[in-house]
């Protein structure tokens, strides 16, 4: 009989994937409350049950007092002393007690006082199990939609996936098996409430860690992860270990390891990058696949300028902003991307806001010019007109000076001269000078000018005609002689002016 006793609770330890002490204690406690439903015994009984031969005894805790004032809790120290010789007053005496016969109302007690343990026994037991892979990912298997969270079932609890938490771009169906983040796992009233998810960021980390050895052992270290469920990741790997490529470990041999967490994911993109520990170099980096020209960065703002090919300005911001805000999110920057163009406008405009601001220079000494006289005027108009033809310069040196610039000896004269030089000329002589020079001028126009071949060719029109000798052409016309030469060669024209 008490060997079936202990089959039975190994048998229900099984069953209920708990270990055999906890279902031991589980069924002393339901004994205890049918012993004293049964005998009216006070709340100080306790049941124990001896594991090797099942053997159950029952015992009532006592305080060892000098006046007894309630027999069913107190004992006297004298009495305590025959059971515990070391015992003190005010110690706590277990007094063994014969159980009696149980009836059927204290064996259905003890049924729902069993059942009941054992339920709180097994929710403590997954509680332990899930707050300790609480930040993990896990396998389950949708067992049921809802409007606002579906069901999963995780083998020996049930955990909630929140709408919030699940990918847009995913389509979940009863009975589909997937990994799972355990976002957060806690009490309640029955029993322990589960929370996964399947966007959060550090779902991709933990598939790293189980896809890439090198990520698992430490060897390559994941530094930033930055995720838009569904669409798009992007990752910053570094080596710890020298030797050691961090985005080839991560992409593994023709893609296979990437290629499994995209599958798991059900295609998400994910962009895996080297991380550098240089600002510039990391944003550059985070921003590809464009190409980065230049980077500024401002740290006390924490903003970072971008500057990119005019070709990749689109590329660089991706589809919706979505590569830039990616980038943002794993360097922690603001980043503010710009065209080469763009940027190079702008530091023009910078340069001439500069260059308005800057002071104005010092004023140079200016030089006062004196007005010119009417002598020199007049001087300067009759240099500047074209020179007087020949014959009239013969016949001015022909007139003869008159009878009293004659008469004076050469002395006086050069006297004469060097005091109306020093003098100032009246203004009728200063006008006189000016109309000679404009007359001058004007016989200058009208003198006859020098007429070249090719005026005189176009203007009688037509082509002369060419006679044949020898095998060569010879063209004669009024005043002009041309020379042909082979065909296709220039033509040469010597010209022959007559009367000019």
């Amino acid at each position: 009989m008490k060997s079936d006793f202990l089959i039975a609770i190994t048998q229900l330890a099984a069953e209920r994937n708990l270990p055999r002490e906890v279902v031991l204690s589980a069924i002393e406690a339901a004994l205890a409350s049918a012993y004293k439903k049964d005998n009216a015994a006070p709340h100080n009984v306790k049941v124990r049950i001896v594991p090797g031969t099942g053997d159950m005894k029952v015992y009532i805790a006592k305080t060892v007092v000098d006046n007894i004032d309630d027999p069913q809790l107190q004992i006297s120290l004298a009495d305590a002393r025959q059971i515990k010789k070391d015992v003190q007053l005010g110690d706590t005496v277990e007094i063994e007690s014969s159980p009696l016969l149980a009836g059927r109302i204290a064996a259905q007690t003890a049924k729902q006082v069993v059942t009941q343990r054992l339920r709180e026994a097994e929710r403590e037991m997954v509680y332990a199990e899930f707050s300790a892979k609480e930040g993990d990912i896990v396998n389950g298997v949708m067992q049921r939609i809802e409007p606002k969270q579906i069901v999963v079932d995780l083998g020996r609890v049930e955990a909630v996936l929140p709408s919030q938490e699940q990918v847009p771009t995913e389509r979940y169906r009863v009975g589909q098996r997937l990994r799972f983040y355990v976002l957060e796992v806690s009490r309640s009233a029955k029993g322990p409430q589960i929370i996964l998810s399947r966007s959060h960021k550090n779902l991709l980390r933990r598939l790293f860690e189980l896809e890439v050895p090198e990520i698992f052992n430490g060897t390559v270290e994941m530094k930033a992860v930055a995720r838009e469920p569904g669409f798009r990741s992007k990752v910053a790997v570094f080596a710890r270990q020298e030797g050691v490529d961090p985005v080839g470990s991560c992409v593994g041999m023709r893609g296979i390891r990437i290629q499994n967490i995209v599958n798991e994911l059900q295609g998400e993109k994910i962009d895996v990058l080297p991380w550098h520990k240089d600002t510039p170099i990391l944003i550059a980096n985070s921003l590809s696949p464009a190409q980065v020209l230049k980077v500024d960065v401002a740290p006390e703002d924490g903003k970072a300028t971008v500057v990119v090919p005019d070709r990749q300005l689109s590329l660089a911001i991706g589809k919706e902003g979505q590569n830039a805000r990616l980038a943002a999110r794993l360097t922690g920057w603001k980043i503010d991307i710009k065209s080469a163009s763009e940027a190079e406008a702008e530091r023009l405009q910078r340069a001439a806001v500069a260059a308005a601001a800057a002071p104005p220079p010092a004023p140079e000494t200016a030089v006062q010019v004196p007005e010119p006289q009417p002598e020199a005027v007049a001087s300067a108009v009759v240099e500047v007109a074209s020179p007087v033809p020949e014959k009239e310069v013969a016949e001015v040196a022909s007139v003869e000076p008159p009878k009293e610039v004659a008469a004076l000896a050469p002395v006086e004269l050069e006297e004469k001269v060097s005091v109306v030089q020093e003098s100032k000329p009246p203004v009728e002589e200063a006008a006189i000078s000016l109309e000679e020079a404009f007359a001058s001028l004007e016989r200058a126009a009208a003198a006859p000018k020098i007429r070249f071949a090719e005026e005189i060719l176009g203007a009688r029109g037509g082509k002369p005609k060419a006679k044949a000798k020898k095998g060569k052409a010879r063209e004669e016309t009024e005043g002009v002689r041309v020379k042909s030469t082979k065909r296709g060669q220039p033509v040469e024209f010597e010209e022959e002016l007559e009367d000019l």
